[in-house]
């Protein structure tokens, strides 16, 4: 699976109802360490498949949802299980932080 967009239209959809665990990446296009995990977000989603699903969320063109997590930073990843945060990190890290980190989340 590869990551999906997400924003105000379908959150409610394909994060808060999801049957599965979802890793939201809260983002902007002027962030770099933004870009710089995005491609070890996309090889995550590969390699998780139906595990997880991966959402990105561009916090510029929905602020609103990113002032309802209390997203103050970026980049922000935040895992919802059962329409609710189940574990937050802040900033960048090398994929295999941030696979060990969504792979401990599954367990």
């Amino acid at each position: 699976m590869t990551t999906v967009k997400v924003d105000k239209s379908n959150f409610q959809a394909d994060v808060l109802n999801a049957n599965v665990p979802v890793v939201v990446d809260f983002w902007a296009e002027w962030c770099g360490p933004c870009k710089q995990i995005a491609p070890a977000l996309e090889d995550i989603a590969t390699e998780l498949g139906a595990k997880v699903k991966i959402a990105k969320l561009n916090i510029d063109e929905n602020p609103e949802l990113a002032a309802q997590f209390g997203v103050r930073s970026i980049p922000t990843l935040m895992i919802f299980k059962g329409g609710e945060v189940a574990d937050m990190k802040v900033g960048a890290a090398p994929k295999t932080a941030l696979s060990h980190w969504i792979n401990g989340s599954l367990a």
